[in-house]
């Protein structure tokens, strides 16, 4: 008994190392893929920025100018741009070494949904951020300036806050443009019905409305900004989730015929 016992521990010990150094060198090839971009791109940083700060640029009044009040900022905050577009143009290899990894424990029907998932979640999330980018960037830039000409304010913004501010606006809407995914994957894997998701409409309007109001700048504008494509996607989503109703007695044939989780 005690020699199974230990037999059985040994081999969940050999299994759940197997599976860390499996992690640790998708990990690797993931952190390698995004250093390899970012050295091809790292020339080019300043341009890289300046495209970054455009939208800002054209809202500040005739000869405005952004300024740095760190003594690296100007190195430091253009390494950190170029480092997120070199994240976001590998980020389809960091997303199939993931996939690599859970894939060989997930059933057929689940292995089926992966490549959708992942070329939808890549799709919405750059498109969220574009949406922040060339609308919502541009509309609350020229909103909050039009507010210093009557106090005799000049708009001159760190260059440091104003990397801050874009991150957390892209990250907001870069998630927000997820929400028809997580929806659907909801509804798919059963957790949720697709009647419960619908029946809860009023509170996820309402839910949309403070995340917007936390992640935000505090104006109406940008609060609306960012409620409304939230809400829109919502919608968005139980409708193509109507389509990913799981039936239980082909899922449960398919799953015993075809695949067995590792």
């Amino acid at each position: 008994m005690t020699e199974n016992n230990s037999t059985e521990d040994s081999g969940l010990q050999e299994t759940f190392l197997s599976h860390l150094f499996e992690l640790r060198d998708r990990v690797i090839k993931s952190a390698l893929a995004i250093i390899a971009v970012f050295v091809c791109l790292v020339y080019w940083a300043p341009d890289i920025f300046h495209l970054f700060a455009q939208p800002l640029l054209e809202a500040l009044p005739a000869g405005g100018k952004m300024i740095v009040t760190d003594v690296t900022g100007s190195f430091f905050v253009p390494m950190k741009v170029t480092m997120l577009v070199a994240f976001l143009i590998a980020l389809p290899v960091v997303m199939y070494q993931l996939w690599a990894f859970i894939a060989p424990g997930l059933y057929l029907h689940e292995r089926k949904l992966i490549l959708p998932l992942v070329v939808s979640s890549y799709t919405l999330f750059i498109t969220g951020m574009a949406f922040a980018y060339f609308l919502v960037f541009p509309t609350v830039f020229k909103f909050m300036a039009s507010y210093n000409a009557p106090l005799g304010a000049e708009m001159s913004t760190d260059i440091d806050n104003y990397l801050s501010f874009a991150m957390t606006t892209f990250l907001a809407f870069g998630i927000t443009f997820e929400v028809p995914v997580v929806v659907v994957v909801l509804v798919r894997m059963g957790m949720v019905p697709l009647a419960k998701l619908k029946e809860i409409r009023p509170y996820v309007i309402v839910g949309a409305f403070v995340i917007s109001a936390v992640v935000t700048p505090p104006d109406v504008l940008s609060q609306l900004l960012l409620a409304v494509p939230m809400t829109l996607l919502y919608e968005l989503g139980l409708l193509i989730a109507r389509f990913y109703v799981p039936k239980p007695s082909e899922e449960d044939a398919e799953d015993q015929s075809t695949s067995t989780p590792t």
